[in-house]
């Protein structure tokens, strides 16, 4: 029998509801990010790792001990990693003579790397070097992205697209004001990223509208982008396919602008503007030429008795 036709069938209750959590689902899971240290990570790179796996957890897992491996080079350690913690994004440290504090940020498609970017750390502000109040654990991040260069070139717009699925969290269905309190704010400028977190404070300001204030409340990165592993236009455009059942359904007439109002199309017949009624005024009555020329000629004049 070949090893495709093979079917793993579940001998317990628990290997069971293991499976079927794993399963594909119309609404996908919240994804969960591994974080990974490489055999030569030094104290930077460690206290990196940690920090953002304070940021991103719960739905992160820390692995603590070396891992020799190059990504770059050959990648079935991290999709070995991936199927086992069932993660879909990995941020792996390392650092060496060459590459001087590594950091690789990827995600995974069907538990093979879809793409990964290699980023250098040139300054680092840790979570404890900042002597300010801490965002509960869990809690979802505002993501604020500034520059042109997110959308000008094709490799910081991806390198966008994977920062927003690495920290975006959970979905959820409502907001409320007290909940925005978490501000993860990222700026690419002269070659460099910029990532910078704030806490939200909410001040008394004599009105319902509260007075916004940022406080820096770290990690804080220096970044500059090193090599980077992209995939195809159509591999990109595979893992980015919705189900049918997602889809929304198209309905006639209706249609959205870019603000998200709905504007709806009444198809009615054609109406005789003649005999449409209106408000009756002085100035709108019809003068004895206007109603003469409508009967087709000028009437006869009475003979005076």
């Amino acid at each position: 029998m070949d090893a495709l036709d093979r079917v793993v069938k579940p001998k317990t209750k628990r290997a069971k509801r293991f499976l079927e959590k794993r399963e594909p689902k119309l609404k996908e899971n919240t994804k969960n990010a591994m974080l990974i240290k490489g055999g030569n990570a030094n104290l930077t790179v460690t206290e990196v790792l940690k920090d953002i796996y304070a940021v991103k957890k719960p739905f992160a897992v820390l692995y603590k001990k070396k891992n020799i491996t190059r990504p770059f080079e050959d990648q079935t350690s991290l999709e070995f990693f991936s199927k086992k913690s069932d993660c879909s994004l990995f941020l792996f440290g390392s650092h060496n003579k060459k590459r001087p504090n590594n950091l690789i940020i990827g995600r995974m498609f069907d538990y093979h790397v879809l793409d990964m970017i290699e980023l250098g750390v040139e300054k680092f502000v840790s979570l404890k070097d900042v002597k300010n109040s801490k965002c509960p654990e869990g809690t979802k991040p505002m993501l604020i992205f500034a520059g042109d260069m997110f959308d000008g070139n094709e490799e910081y717009r991806r390198l966008k697209s994977l920062l927003i699925d690495f920290f975006r969290g959970p979905s959820v269905p409502s907001i409320r004001l007290a909940g925005l309190e978490y501000v993860l704010h990222f700026t690419a400028l002269d070659g460099k990223i910029y990532m910078r977190s704030y806490k939200v404070l909410l001040k008394k300001s004599g009105c319902k509208i509260p007075r916004i204030e940022l406080e820096e409340m770290g990690p804080s990165l220096d970044l500059v982008m090193r090599r980077t592993h992209l995939a195809s236009d159509d591999l990109y455009k595979l893992s980015l396919k919705q189900p049918k059942a997602l889809k929304p359904k198209k309905k006639k007439n209706i249609s959205h602008d870019v603000f998200g109002t709905t504007y709806g199309r009444i198809h009615m017949q054609k109406q005789d503007l003649s005999k449409l009624q209106t408000r009756k005024m002085k100035g709108l009555k019809k003068r004895p030429a206007e109603k003469s020329a409508e009967d087709g000629g000028a009437s006869p004049k009475k003979s005076k008795s």
